[in-house]
Formats: structure tokens, C-alpha cells, sequence
């Protein structure tokens, strides 16, 4: 309760203060392209119920029709103008705010993973990450706008290493490590350092 009630303040605030900085990216959104100022997708929560989490569209309309699911690269040509700013500040996450406020998602917290979300193993094979043991236990709790592997994993490390981080956080969370955790996650996005592919901190 202590967690949600902190979620409940820190998303209320956050939707406030962030308000003038948002009508201004929807704006910048609107004239590069065009095109939607949101994006939804299907991010799977606590006990498995799968929700919609929101945020600022950053790449270009329809960029995984022809792709499917696959991770921003480095200098990916998918990626706005407007997106790159985005993504290096995380500012793109914001109406992630909003899933928090409604119950969806918390402010620290294992990774929001979309439904079916899957890796390629050394050997070439198809791992659903729900084959992991151990993946049942993350949705205990409700998956987190930042967390451990959202602040210290490398942008290309494989899905499943970044899974690893998921379950450490749940041996470890509290609200110390919550908080230091929301400490760096200010720096990296004072920075613009979310995008970097090794370390952000």
C-alpha cells in the first residue's frame, strides 16, 4: 500500500507539472509529421493482465508493419526527428504517468513486457521469455516506468540477460533501492543518455 500510495503522489505531480512540456511535444510530434501523437501498446501487467501503455510516437507511422517487434538500433532510420530527442530523455515515456496513476504500472518496477515478447538464443532458436523459469514470479507486481534494467542494462543486451535484471530487482526491491533508482533515472535523462548503447550511468 506504502507503494502505491507513493505511485499515486509521484504520477499525480508528475502529470501536473509535466503538463506545458507535454502539449509541447505533442506539438513537435504533430509538425514533423503528421502524424498520431500517441502511440499504444499492449504491455503485460500485474498477474498477467495485459493493458495498453502509452507514449509519445517516436518513430515514423506503421514502423513495425513490415518488421514486426524488433528493437530500435543504433541510428535507426524508423526514429523521428522529434523521436530522437525523445528517446535520448525518455521524455517519450511520460503518458506512462497516466498507466501509473490508473494502477497499470509503478514507478520502479520490472519491465512493462509486451505479450508473447521473445529472444533468439545463441544456437539460433526461438525462447519465448515465458519459457524462463522463474517468468510467472515477475508479474507479481506491477511492471515499472524505470527499474534495474531500464537503468543499468545495455540498450542491445538480449531480452532474456535483461530478464535477469527483472528478477534481481524483485530479490532486492524496497524502497531505498526504489528511490536511488529514481535518482538515476533523473540523471540519465538530464543527460540524454537513455538512447546510450553501453552504460547510462
Amino acid at each position: 500500500m506504502l507503494k502505491r500510495s507513493f505511485d499515486l503522489l509521484v504520477s499525480a505531480a508528475g502529470l501536473l507539472v509535466f503538463s506545458p512540456v507535454s502539449l509541447l511535444i505533442a506539438l513537435a510530434i504533430k509538425l514533423d509529421d503528421g502524424g498520431p501523437v500517441l502511440f499504444p501498446q499492449e504491455r503485460v501487467g500485474r498477474n498477467g493482465r495485459v493493458f495498453l501503455a502509452y507514449k509519445f510516437r517516436s518513430m515514423v507511422v506503421d514502423a513495425e508493419r513490415h518488421t514486426g517487434a524488433v528493437q530500435a538500433a543504433a541510428n535507426d532510420p524508423r526514429v523521428t526527428r522529434t523521436g530522437r530527442i525523445l528517446r535520448a530523455t525518455a521524455f517519450d515515456e511520460l503518458p506512462q504517468l497516466w498507466n501509473i496513476f490508473r494502477g497499470d504500472m509503478s514507478i520502479v518496477g520490472p519491465r512493462p513486457l509486451r505479450p508473447g515478447e521473445a529472444d533468439t538464443t545463441a544456437d539460433g532458436r526461438h525462447l519465448l521469455l515465458s519459457e524462463i523459469r522463474g517468468y510467472e514470479a515477475r508479474h507479481r507486481v506491477r511492471p515499472g516506468l524505470t527499474g534495474l534494467a531500464q537503468v543499468y542494462a545495455s540498450r542491445d543486451l538480449p531480452r532474456t540477460g535483461k530478464f535477469r535484471y527483472d528478477q534481481l530487482y524483485q530479490r532486492r526491491a524496497g524502497f531505498c533501492l526504489d528511490l536511488r533508482l529514481i535518482l538515476l533515472s533523473f540523471w540519465i535523462t538530464v543527460r540524454g543518455r537513455w538512447e546510450e548503447r553501453g552504460p547510462k550511468v
